[in-house]
């Protein structure tokens, strides 16, 4: 499939762009470079003597931000691996302390769409869904072994999918007689137990897949190893942007940066999640989940002051033609 430009398009770019204020020769670890977009834009900015260590679990969009990136030299460096293992990469490139951290924990336009991964259930691929091709066990293998607890438990634990009992019956009932190995089968026992959807309600195959996808590819898990890894590389002043579009690593990112900032470590730059305005709403409907959070490691004798021209919240003299806002769900 012709996905045209790069394939996805990085989300809340100009917000990331604000928060974490590249200067040259700094240190950008881009903990998961996708198509290069994001890491791009901020290393244009990190000139001269800017450097990156780019990592990512799916070696096809490691090797095309690698592409990319190719002009700005031996100063990116780029890792197969996944966000989780940043303690072994930072290792084995001989870093010193990151001045950034970037993690979008979304997947690319690309992955769902390029036919490659069995994510999307739009067509009918095989239920594979794996990013790292270091893992072992796909998506046909649990919904294969898993009993109907285990599977009504993982679709709900990772999805909040309320039909998650019902769905995990109607597997159980079907591969009694037929293998369930590809996504056309799975989403089509999924719209047989779940009520008709109208226009404008996401596809009622959405939680299921989202669900199965972070299971096979140990997400939250990996999220965590992260989030415990991250004060032990930052440099005095460091910023952590990470990027989520599930509630549950939404969670796990804003409990763990507020526990940074109690205990004196880390102020937070976004109070609230920045979340897409209108604007990129409108130009990219994947980015209408996405809540990024930004903290800054401290520095006694910080050099850069806090950026004080952060977006306000929505309704509060916020600038109209700004591509990005403040959440305003309440977030203490």
């Amino acid at each position: 499939m012709d996905l045209g430009g790069h394939g996805h398009e990085p989300v809340l770019l100009d917000a990331v762009l604000a928060l974490l204020a590249p200067q040259p020769q700094q240190l950008l670890l881009d903990c998961t470079v996708g198509r290069g977009g994001h890491a791009e834009a901020l290393v244009a900015q990190m000139q001269p003597q800017g450097r990156l260590i780019a990592m990512d679990a799916d070696p096809q969009n490691l090797a095309y931000a690698k592409a990319r990136l190719e002009r700005f030299g031996p100063d990116c460096r780029f890792f197969h691996a996944n966000f989780g293992e940043i303690a072994d990469v930072l290792a084995a490139a001989s870093a010193g302390k990151v001045d950034m951290l970037l993690a979008d924990l979304g997947v690319s336009t690309n992955q769902i769409l390029g036919g490659h991964h069995g994510l999307s259930f739009s067509s009918d691929e095989s239920l594979d869904m794996r990013l790292d091709p270091r893992i072992t066990r796909t998506a046909a293998d649990l919904v294969a072994s898993l009993s109907e607890k285990e599977l009504a438990d993982l679709i709900y634990h990772y999805s909040q999918e309320h039909l998650s009992r019902r769905i995990a019956r109607k597997i159980v009932e079907i591969r009694r007689t037929t293998p369930i190995t590809t996504t056309g089968q799975l989403a089509e026992l999924i719209r047989q137990v779940a009520p008709r959807h109208h226009a404008g309600q996401i596809n009622p195959a959405t939680r299921t897949f989202q669900a199965l996808r972070m299971a096979v590819n140990q997400e939250l898990e990996s999220l965590t190893s992260l989030l415990e890894a991250i004060p032990a590389f930052m440099a005095p002043g460091g910023r952590v942007a990470i990027i989520s579009f599930h509630s549950g690593e939404d969670r796990l990112v804003k409990q763990t940066m507020r526990s940074w900032c109690d205990q004196g470590v880390a102020q937070r730059l976004t109070k609230k999640p920045v979340v897409a305005g209108e604007a990129e709403l409108f130009a990219n409907p994947r980015s209408r989940s996405a809540k990024l959070r930004v903290v800054r490691f401290a520095d006694v004798n910080a050099s850069r002051p806090v950026d004080k021209n952060i977006p306000r919240p929505a309704g509060s003299s916020k600038n109209k033609s700004a591509s990005f806002e403040l959440s305003d769900a309440d977030d203490e």
